[in-house]
């Protein structure tokens, strides 16, 4: 979800952890809503500390922007939100996958000009 995230992304304090009572006043979405998207949405995934008090991070702040930009500005149902969500991210993993692929390319291709050079040297 990436960059498409960044752009809806209010400024919030640039924490490791946010408790849920933070999370709730920077995103606007009560306590409660946010358990409740925790249930709906596999992809808000706040660790939890010994004491059982949910620490989000910044990527799941981000992720709840945009569940909550989909739901009550876009009109998307819960499950549609959810189809959405799922689709960002099967789109994320395809684009990793590709810089993956052209780094890799790129590197043989920068092994093989090395060996051609050497291949010519020699030749000369």
């Amino acid at each position: 979800m990436g960059d498409s995230l960044k752009s809806e992304q209010k400024p919030f304090v640039d924490k490791i952890y946010h408790r849920i009572g933070e999370v709730s006043r920077i995103t606007g979405v009560k306590p409660h809503v946010l358990r409740y998207w925790e249930s709906e949405f596999k992809e808000i995934k706040p660790l939890k500390s010994r004491s059982l008090q949910r620490l989000y991070r910044k990527k799941d702040l981000e992720l709840i922007f945009h569940i909550k930009r989909l739901l009550y500005e876009d009109g998307y149902t819960i499950a549609g939100a959810r189809s959405k969500i799922k689709e960002l991210a099967q789109s994320d993993r395809k684009q990793m996958k590709i810089d993956f692929d052209k780094e890799k390319i790129e590197a043989i291709i920068h092994d093989l000009k090395t060996e051609l050079k050497g291949i010519r040297q020699i030749l000369e």
